[in-house]
């Protein structure tokens, strides 16, 4: 998988050391050279990954990583800082900073490139739902982003068979967030499936393998979106590595500094708000999508693509598929009597009764105006006119309550009755004849069921 890489340092020798490396590995690399630049450069570029020195005169690594995170332009890239520095002080104030990783000079190209690639799929990830939240608001079915992400600390699970190490973490993270131990890596993954925002594991665990444990969070569906953190000893360079491959997001090396934990546990709890946001609101627009927002019911639009597939189905010697058109009577003087508003009402009641009035597996649309639509999958046409004359009993029974209880209108609807012929039928011919089928109950008086049989 390449990436755009944004290199950012000040010496020119480093620069061309980084470019030529990440470029032999098939990578884009852009650069500049100083704090300003580079800030101005992520924004106009979008660089999956900014590897940025922390040494620099005027703005140093810090700041730039702090502004590329306070920007919501920016603040979605990783940011790696590459420096000469090995201090405790220098890497929390690093991660403090929103910096995802440190890499120390000289780089090793091993660590290098796993975590490039490790961070390139987690962009992947985020770039593809910032995607399609932003078409879901350019389209106006979703909203801005939220102003605060964070929210109040997390939950967390550890899993980790060394029990005084496992105490420790919880203790620390217990001051902002709501650790669980959990010793047995087959609860730890159960624990995985609920509302968590992070697992933390023991890589080096003795009596289970932390990396299974870890490969297996990410093969299951209902788990595979966890951030994992794994401590390792930092001497194992292989299964840091390893790690890094399966799809672990980050790695806490030992002994574990309570700083730095809490950091980086603050750091992948973050992210995660971001992406479930993300999710929440893709979630949100897909389903506005194909809802009519008036009514709750399905809108046309998935209502033709539903019918499409069993019809289809029907044609080719599958079970009948039924169709009801139904039309609310009048309705342009109850808009015309007593205002839009009214009209809406009982728009919204006539859905409630008509959902209420149908089987689990059909599927009632909104198909326009006072138009309705219920699709009937297994359904000859004898059975959809059972179904139809339940719906308008249903409506013509008891008045609908409008105006905040002040008035009572009686609402009567005209319904058309139709199911697939054969093999030579189609979606728009059996619309077509339960159209044709409404018609003729309004013209013998409306408030009646109609069936059309070719």
């Amino acid at each position: 998988m390449t990436a755009r890489i944004l290199v950012v340092d000040d010496i020119e020798a480093n620069v061309r050391l980084l470019e030529a490396k990440l470029t032999a590995e098939y990578y884009d690399v852009i650069s500049a050279s100083d704090g300003p630049t580079a800030l101005a450069m992520a924004a106009a570029d979008q660089p999956d990954i900014v590897l940025l020195d922390v040494m620099m005169p005027g703005m140093d690594g810090f700041e730039v990583c702090r502004r590329l995170k306070e920007d919501p332009l920016t603040r979605h890239i990783p940011v790696v800082l590459v420096t000469a520095l090995d201090g405790r002080s220098d890497r929390i104030a690093g991660l403090d900073a929103g910096a995802d990783e440190f890499l120390n000079k000289p780089i090793d190209d091993v660590m290098l490139f796993s975590r490039v690639r490790s961070l390139t799929r987690l962009k992947t990830v985020i770039d593809e739902l910032r995607q399609r939240e932003a078409s879901g608001r350019r389209m106006g079915v979703i909203a801005g982003a939220a102003s605060r992400l964070a929210g109040a600390g997390g939950r967390i699970v550890i899993c980790d068979d060394n029990s005084r190490q496992a105490q420790r973490i919880a203790s620390e993270l217990a001051i902002e967030h709501r650790p669980v131990i959990e010793l047995d890596p087959e609860k730890a993954h159960l624990s995985a499936r609920g509302p968590i925002d992070l697992l933390i594991i023991n890589a080096n665990a003795k009596s289970f393998d932390g990396l299974r444990l870890a490969a297996q969070i990410r093969s299951d569906e209902a788990t595979r979106h966890v951030p994992i953190l794994a401590v390792i000893d930092p001497d194992d360079r292989v299964r840091m590595v390893k790690a890094l491959e399966i799809g672990v997001n980050d790695v806490l090396p030992r002994p574990i500094d309570p700083q730095e934990l809490s950091a980086r546990v603050r750091t992948q709890i973050k992210r995660k708000r971001y992406t479930d946001f993300l999710r929440k609101n893709l979630d949100h627009s897909l389903e506005l999508a194909v809802t009519d927002q008036l009514t709750g019911l399905h809108n046309r639009r998935y209502m033709v693509g539903q019918l499409g597939a069993l019809v289809a189905r029907a044609t080719r010697g599958g079970d009948p598929v039924g169709a009801l058109l139904i039309d609310i009577d009048h309705f342009k003087k109850i808009n015309d009597n007593f205002g839009h508003d009214v009209g809406d009402e009982v728009l919204r009641e006539f859905a409630v009764r008509l959902a209420s009035n149908v089987r689990a597996i059909d599927l009632p649309c909104r198909y326009g105006g006072e138009e309705f639509v219920v699709i009937m999958p297994d359904t000859p046409l004898a059975a959809g006119e059972r179904i139809a004359e339940r719906i308008r009993l249903h409506v013509a029974g008891s008045p609908f309550r409008v105006d905040g209880g002040k008035e009572l209108l009686t609402v009567t609807i005209s319904i058309g009755v139709a199911a697939t012929l054969g093999e030579h039928d189609t979606p728009e011919a059996l619309l077509k004849r339960a159209d044709s089928a409404v018609y003729e109950a309004k013209a013998a008086g409306r408030n009646k069921v109609i069936s059309k049989a070719a």
